[in-house]
Formats: structure tokens, C-alpha cells, sequence
């Protein structure tokens, strides 16, 4: 018995890492992973990129301002003349939040009465918009108690969360939790199902038909592309009917945005099966890409937290770019103008992986 499971540890070891790419998944990207998430993942909100509206341009506006900025939390991104131009600003996820003196602030702390400053947090992101407030909270009632003015309530402090009033964390993570089904769904099956006809011998038949190059990526997207929109439309009547989830913008732009987001997976999909013999090579390197896209997409932690240079990196996931379409559109109903960013990555991303797709497949073919 020992020597048959001693022959059947050997058999299996060689097999596994006798192909090169399957060391490098078992034993590189594991590493990278490592290094690169010890530094991105983390709880903390800080580097939080804010507007701040001065209608009363004096100096003691410009003296919390910098209480802001000096707190280690708060950057001061923007500086509009209007509270209309914060709504626009959220809406292109510029800024996370945004501070409005109204007229008269300095006025009302010199006279006693007491001054309002306002403080504007983009509530999508439940939790986070919770600490943003807390923090403000900090600097507004620190900057408060260190006046010389001895008035009882020399700032008082007001806050106002957009799109979701009530923090209701389902909001946010319900969209969230489609967008990452959308992705596992459309490289995970999809590769899968594609090595799998290598595997039995089937996709040679195709192979030796006339068909040309771009004939075979069609044919073998389009399908997936159907079922994928089949059921992202389910996942978006379910969240309706189960969370009380609407979809607040256009539906045409979310169409946009899901068949984007589809292609992209799905570009990265056959580039994963024409790189993979086996089942498990395509499902071990698609769980590799699903994982990190998750973790770096800014779903479970803010993109903002993260080292600088992370967040450059940030914008090679597609997933980053299909969840900030998907929450402006649902959540806080912003427009094609407003999501031209993420639009533009969508389209770099389905394009690039589309041909790389198909440029692979033809030395596969050949």
C-alpha cells in the first residue's frame, strides 16, 4: 500500500510541475500576490480626496480648510464655486466627499451665534461614508474647542450623505457582488468549456474547417456573450425584487457597461483557454485573475487607501473600471459624459484582450 501511494505522490508531482506554466501559477503567483495585497488590503480610510465649496471666502473658512487638509485624512482636490458642481464631481468619483462654508461663517463665529459648515459624503460605500463623517466630525469639533472665541458652539456640524441617506450597505455590495459574478461567470465557465474541447478531441474538427480566424472568436464569444447577458439581467431583476435595488440611471448605459465589461471578460477567457491544455491549468489561472481583479477592483477596499503605485496598477483590472460603471449607473445615476473614464478603460480592455485573443488563437490553429 505504502509503495502504490509513494508511486501515485510521484506520478501526480511530475505531472503538475513538469509543464512550466503551471509552476508559475503554483508557485509565483501565489508570491506576487502576496507582496502585492499585504500593502493594498487594508481597513483604513484615509487619502480621502474631497471638494470644498467656500461661499464666504474668509479666513477662517481657509483656516479649517486646512484643519482638513492637516489631518492626515483629508486632500483637498477641488475647489468649485457651487455645491451644484459637487453632485458632478461624485458622480465621476473625483471625490469622495466635500465641505460647503455658506455665506456668513465667519461672521456668525465672531458674533457668538455659532456657524454651520456642511459636510457632503458619497454614501454608496456605506461603511466608509460612516468614518469620512467620524473623521470630519474630528477635525470640525477639534478645530471648534482651539478657537479663542469663547462661544459654546463655535462650528456646527452638519452632514448629508448622496445617494444613499440611510447607508444601507446593500447598495453598494449587491451591484458590487454582480459585477464579480459577471467576471467569475464569463472567464471561469468560459475557459473551461473551450479547453475542454481540447481535451476531448473536438475542437480539432473546427480546426481543420474553412472558417477564418475572426469566424472562430465570433463563434465562440457570442454564445457566452448571450448567456452572460441573460443572466446579469437576472441578478438585476432579482436585486429589485429581493434588495429594492433601481437602476437610476440610463438602462441603456448600464447595457453599454455590462456588454463592455462581457466582452472584456471574455477576451481575457479565450486568451486564458489558448494558453491552457488542461481543465484544471484554465481553472487554476482564471481563479489567479479573478481574486486579485476582486481585491484591487476597489469592491471590498477602497482604491484610494492603496500605495500610489498600486493604484496605478489599479488600472489594468477591468473589473475596477466595470464596478465604478455599474454603481455610477444604478446607484447614483450618472450620465456618459460623467462615466467617460471608465468607458474609455472598458473599451481599451475589450479591445486589447479581444485581438491578443485572437492573435494567440491563430498559432493555435496553425
Amino acid at each position: 500500500m505504502v509503495t502504490k501511494l509513494q508511486a501515485m505522490l510521484v506520478k501526480e508531482l511530475k505531472q503538475m510541475l513538469r509543464d512550466p506554466k503551471m509552476r508559475m501559477v503554483v508557485f509565483v503567483f501565489p508570491l506576487l500576490q502576496l507582496m502585492v495585497f499585504s500593502f493594498a488590503l487594508t481597513m483604513d480610510v484615509k487619502n480621502i480626496d474631497i471638494a470644498v465649496v467656500d461661499y464666504d471666502m474668509s479666513a477662517h473658512s481657509r483656516e479649517l480648510t486646512d484643519s482638513f487638509e492637516a489631518s492626515g485624512y483629508f486632500m483637498v482636490r477641488y475647489r468649485p464655486e457651487r455645491v451644484e458642481d459637487v453632485r458632478r464631481l461624485l458622480d465621476k468619483g473625483d471625490v469622495r466627499g466635500a465641505v460647503v462654508f455658506p455665506k456668513g461663517f465667519e461672521k456668525n463665529i465672531l458674533s457668538g451665534r455659532g456657524a454651520t459648515v456642511q459636510v457632503i459624503a458619497d454614501g454608496t460605500m456605506s461603511n466608509d461614508a460612516g468614518i469620512i463623517m467620524n473623521y470630519a466630525s474630528g477635525v470640525v469639533n477639534t478645530y471648534a474647542a482651539g478657537k479663542s472665541v469663547k462661544v459654546t458652539e463655535a462650528v456646527a456640524f452638519q452632514q448629508r450623505n448622496l445617494f444613499n441617506p440611510n447607508l444601507l450597505s446593500r447598495f453598494y455590495y449587491v451591484p458590487g457582488l454582480i459585477t464579480l459574478m459577471m467576471m467569475v461567470t464569463g472567464m471561469v465557465l468560459t475557459s473551461i468549456a473551450i479547453v475542454r474541447e481540447k481535451e476531448i478531441g473536438t475542437i480539432e474538427q473546427v480546426m481543420v474547417t474553412p472558417i477564418s480566424r475572426t469566424e472562430f472568436i465570433i463563434g465562440k464569444t457570442v454564445p457566452f456573450m448571450l448567456t452572460g447577458l441573460i443572466t446579469t439581467t437576472l441578478m438585476f431583476v432579482l436585486a429589485y425584487f429581493i434588495f429594492g435595488i433601481t437602476i437610476k440611471g440610463n438602462i441603456f448605459l448600464l447595457f453599454a457597461v455590462v456588454v463592455m465589461s462581457i466582452t472584456t471578460y471574455l477576451g481575457l477567457a479565450l486568451l486564458v483557454s489558448a494558453s491552457a491544455r488542461t481543465q484544471q491549468q484554465a481553472l487554476l489561472t482564471s481563479f489567479f485573475l479573478v481574486m486579485p481583479s476582486a481585491l484591487l477592483s476597489g469592491y471590498i477596499f477602497p482604491v484610494s487607501n492603496m500605495p500610489e503605485p498600486v493604484q496605478y496598477f489599479t488600472c489594468l483590472v477591468p473589473m475596477r473600471w466595470s464596478l465604478e460603471g455599474i454603481i455610477g449607473v444604478v446607484i447614483k445615476g450618472a450620465t456618459a459624459a460623467e462615466l467617460s473614464k471608465q468607458l474609455i478603460w472598458l473599451t481599451i480592455h475589450s479591445v486589447f484582450f479581444m485581438v491578443f485573443a485572437s492573435m494567440k488563437f491563430k498559432k493555435t490553429l496553425e
